[in-house]
């Protein structure tokens, strides 16, 4: 069973950039068509909030653990997909701050041969990171790639901003923070994961994130490299999936003392204890409203 004892936490395995813009809960104007999402409702009530165990990432600000009301609202079961994406491009004509810079950042086992040579840099503390020329949502790997037998993939390379709006065109919102680690828990009381407190509950993988020696080898006990397909995972308590890894999600509201980082909640398939343990209910990780990478999408909600 994996282990998370005598590790160090470092910082995430997201790239980010310097950004200049407020994160806030921007309210939505509704769609003339709402896109095919199905949700669940969330009840009201008072929940158990936060993380201050021996896992937590110091100077994440997991914590303090305390109760909060919340009211009734409804989730998307599963984070936005490239065919829910791909209306909204349709619909709009939309360009995703990727496409408008004109490349983002690829994991390096995934980009493809012409994605190497498009590859502008590496990041200098995160090598596995390349800047590729031309990667974005339809094309995640880089020139060369696209996304004809993924649509049931979450959506990536979509920064905040894009995230926003879509919100907007979808007649939607970005859950909030305390929203999201609500709706994660699935009903379990205070609980490390969706599933309850063990990572790999009788050595079954109940997430899609990193297996092996972070960043060369993934030895794909959970069965993918990358992204997997909505709905690959069993459901939590309240029929959400994919909670824990597979894509970081962004949410409303800015971190906490910061003037333009934007909250991104729930890991990613590049989570592993060795580098970043954020897969965790409670995890959290910030990054610019314009920043993208091959492992960030995000889910929707609405009011009830």
């Amino acid at each position: 069973m994996p282990s998370t004892e005598g590790t160090t936490r470092k910082g995430c395995c997201v790239p980010s950039g310097a950004g200049s813009l407020y994160c806030v809960g921007d309210q939505p104007s509704p769609a003339d068509k709402l896109p095919d999402i199905r949700f669940q409702a969330i009840p009201a009530g008072r929940y158990r909030v936060g993380y201050e165990g021996p896992l937590a990432n110091p100077g994440d600000r997991e914590g303090p653990a305390r109760a909060i009301d919340l009211s009734v609202f409804r989730i998307s079961e599963t984070a936005v997909t490239n065919a829910q994406f791909g209306e909204f491009v349709t619909a709009t004509g939309y360009r995703t701050d990727a496409e408008r810079l004109g490349w983002s950042f690829v994991f390096h086992l995934l980009a493809t041969e012409q994605a190497m040579t498009a590859a502008e840099h590496r990041v200098a503390n995160a090598p596995w990171w390349l800047a590729v020329t031309g990667a974005c949502w339809d094309a995640p790997e880089g020139p060369g790639s696209d996304i004809k037998d993924r649509e049931d993939h979450p959506v990536v390379h979509v920064s905040y901003r894009d995230a926003v709006a879509y919100t907007r065109w979808s007649g939607t919102r970005l859950p909030t923070e305390l929203e999201w680690e609500v709706a994660a828990r699935g009903g379990l009381s205070g609980a490390i994961y969706p599933w309850g407190d063990e990572l790999a509950p009788n050595d079954q993988w109940l997430c899609n994130i990193w297996q092996g020696r972070f960043p060369e080898h993934n030895s794909l006990d959970d069965g993918y490299l990358g992204t997997a397909p909505v709905r690959s995972f069993p459901p939590n308590g309240y029929g959400l999936y994919e909670m824990a890894g597979n894509v970081w999600e962004w949410v409303a509201g800015a971190w906490s003392g910061s003037d333009h980082d934007c909250v991104r909640k729930g890991g990613s398939y590049l989570c592993h204890e060795s580098w970043c343990n954020r897969y965790r209910v409670a995890a959290r990780d910030r990054g610019a409203p314009q920043d993208a990478s091959g492992n960030q999408g995000f889910r929707v909600a609405t009011d009830a």
